[in-house]
């Protein structure tokens, strides 16, 4: 059959009713890069990146890639915001509050000293206004976010020697992520914001006295024991960070509706199985730690009721003359009493009931 003569001839009703189907153009495969803000080496943070973009491609079959990369092949882990925003690379998966100093409010988006837990905040991004009012923030920023992880609540950290009271913390250099800098300032001590694949080197060479990561898993992974013998917790600036897929809006823009719903699944997929692994994977670790020789110490009681004072202080203060911060955590500290006091009858009565039984 002379199929050009045919298509000329019979016209698209003629071929069709041939049975002979004109040539369609196949729709043009989408490639874009993730930036990172954490090493290779930290498979659960890092990973979240890699759950991302490999839904991505499993949902579109393939047609919609995503290459991944550890923080320092394309940018600086502290630079991917830049990046971002700028264009170089179309999305970002980071901890925003590592920003802060870009505007306070990128911190309310991940997590701020006695905040929200990871439960309370999916909530409040999913149900509550937080997505609503995060993504306002953002767009001055040409970036829309998408929620793709969270830690659970975080262990506070290495130190070199022991904590007793408030008075040994003056002074003292901590490596401390994002806006719990501030707080631990105002308490008197020497707060360092520092990548996480950098933090060993500065511990050993003496350059801070303490640091704090995430947890378990990944600290024994980062040999933090080896220097630094006192391990401490809760984490209380950091309850429940939520890490995001910061995408840059114009590149979000030109894709399609199936695409973009694409994004958003995959990157709910990333949310969900993050804390998931985290909490897998932290028991055995915290135990092979202790094991090891490590010390659990709980914070003392004078230096969490200062932080929590200073914290409230300083958000009384941002207030005053942040605007957007004055906005976003209006609805952030309603969310945060109403959750508090369900979570007083419910989920925190039958956690310290079945973490006081032997089973």
């Amino acid at each position: 059959m002379d199929r050009r003569a045919l298509i000329k001839n019979a016209g698209i009703a003629g071929v069709l009713a041939a049975g002979v189907a004109p040539a369609v153009h196949a729709q043009a495969a989408i490639r874009w890069r993730l930036a990172s803000s954490f090493p290779k080496s930290l498979d659960t943070i890092f990973g979240g990146a890699e759950t991302f973009a490999n839904a991505v491609k499993a949902m579109s079959g393939g047609k919609f890639e995503i290459s991944v990369h550890a923080a320092g092949e394309l940018m600086p882990a502290f630079g991917v915001v830049d990046g971002v925003q700028q264009g170089t690379v179309e999305v970002a998966h980071t901890a925003p509050y590592y920003f802060f100093g870009k505007d306070e409010c990128f911190a309310l988006g991940c997590a701020i000293p006695f905040g929200l837990n990871s439960r309370q905040m999916t909530a409040w991004m999913f149900e509550g206004n937080g997505l609503k009012l995060m993504r306002e923030f953002y767009a001055k920023y040409n970036i829309i976010n998408f929620p793709a992880g969270n830690t659970g609540a975080q262990m506070g950290g290495w130190f070199r020697k022991e904590v007793k009271s408030l008075n040994d913390v003056k002074g003292l250099k901590f490596r401390i992520g994002g806006f719990g800098g501030k707080i631990f300032e105002r308490i008197g001590g020497v707060p360092q914001n520092i990548p996480g694949g950098e933090i060993y080197q500065a511990l050993e060479k003496g350059t801070i006295d303490a640091a704090e990561w995430v947890g378990p898993y990944d600290d024994l992974k980062l040999g933090f024991s080896k220097i630094a013998p006192f391990y401490y917790y809760p984490g209380w600036w950091e309850g429940g960070p939520e890490l995001d897929c910061l995408v840059n809006q114009k590149a979000y823009d030109t894709l399609s509706a199936e695409n973009k719903a694409i994004v958003q699944a995959a990157a709910s997929q990333a949310h969900v199985t993050m804390q998931a692994k985290y909490d897998a994977v932290n028991p055995g670790a915290l135990k092979q730690l202790v094991g090891g020789g490590t010390k659990l110490r709980p914070f003392p009681t004078d230096m969490m009721n200062a932080s929590f004072k200073a914290a409230m202080a300083l958000y009384s203060e941002l207030n005053a003359k942040n605007e957007s911060w004055k906005k976003i955590y209006a609805d952030y500290a309603k969310f945060r009493a109403e959750q508090n006091l369900w979570f007083r009858f419910t989920e925190g009565t039958f956690d310290r009931f079945m973490q006081a039984q032997k089973l």
